[in-house]
């Protein structure tokens, strides 16, 4: 007995054998298939020669079927059946879902954004698991791996190829000093910025950012007295020293009042700070990361877009 290889069979032929076998008749099975009666006819010749057998005999009371296309009718129904759930789509029910989630994320995103998230992953998913894991130099390799199943970035973080982001929410930077300190009453310019000794945050490399760029590019330099690993530490040292920091003006109102700080519009053009998701094509796919980016969206609207000041509250970061 020889085996037969599916890759040399034609499996286009299985609803039209289906339907003659069902129909046993030319002209009916090509219409439940779509066909016209020509390439039906085409497509029983086919099968002849490929099963060996004629499978419809012409009678005076019409077509029957030859003993092994009896043998082969429940056969080919089972076949059809057993692909159909191959190129359906899985329905997907978050509820359902017995997973863990690894984002990378700062304390930013694990103070701001945490809270609201696991509140609803506990009503809509509550067998997820959510693990909000440190940066590390290694962050892109954990993407690719599959370590890590997302990361929060900003837009201006470079990319390699096969990564995909989206942007969950829009941010503003602020330029923050404790109160009482000697400049928080002027409008700061460029300039100013190598006046007094700053605060920065390290997730990947030195502290360095698009702010020291945008310095340069005017020939201003500024001194980066300490660098933090956390941008709640950078709050903190902020509000005991003379020194001062840029970062996020949801992030630093959240805090205003607990260290003694005030917001001030940075002297640069361009103030916004979108905040993106980034993950490997692989992971952007899965029906349970896309969920989970659109609810963060969700949440972080309400986080971002309710903390930015409205005209009315403009004062407080001028």
């Amino acid at each position: 007995m020889h085996e037969t290889h599916l890759s040399g069979v034609d499996l286009n032929l299985l609803p039209p054998l289906n339907a003659l076998l069902r129909r046993r008749n030319v002209t009916r099975a090509a219409e439940d298939v779509g066909l016209s009666q020509p390439a039906m006819s085409r497509a029983l010749a086919r099968l002849r020669d490929l099963l060996g057998d004629p499978l419809l005999v012409r009678t005076r009371e019409g077509f029957v079927l030859t003993p092994k296309a009896q043998t082969l009718a429940p056969q080919v129904v089972a076949a059809l059946d057993g692909l159909k759930p191959v190129f359906a789509p899985t329905p997907f029910d978050p509820a359902k879902e017995r997973r863990v989630l690894r984002v990378a994320a700062a304390d930013v995103q694990s103070i701001l954004l945490g809270p609201p998230i696991m509140s609803r992953l506990s009503r809509e998913a509550p067998l997820v698991d959510l693990r909000f894991e440190p940066y590390g130099g290694d962050v892109l390799s954990r993407l690719e791996s599959g370590a890590l199943d997302l990361a929060f970035a900003l837009t201006t973080t470079p990319l390699p190829p096969g990564v995909v982001s989206q942007t969950v929410a829009c941010d503003e930077l602020a330029l923050i000093l404790r109160r009482g300190h000697r400049a928080a009453k002027r409008r700061w310019k460029l300039e100013d910025y190598s006046r007094f000794d700053h605060v920065g945050v390290a997730l990947l490399g030195d502290g360095a950012s698009e702010i020291d760029a945008m310095l340069a590019a005017s020939g201003v330099s500024r001194r980066m007295a300490f660098i933090a690993p956390h941008f709640t530490t950078a709050l903190a040292c902020v509000a005991a020293t003379d020194m001062v920091t840029t970062l996020s003006a949801t992030f630093a109102r959240r805090f205003a009042d607990h260290f003694g700080l005030i917001l001030l519009k940075p002297p640069f053009q361009n103030i916004s700070l979108p905040m993106t998701l980034v993950s490997s094509q692989l992971r952007a796919m899965d029906p349970l990361v896309k969920w989970f980016c659109a609810l963060v969206r969700d949440e972080a609207k309400k986080v971002y877009e309710g903390e930015l000041p409205s005209r009315k509250r403009q004062r407080t970061l001028r």
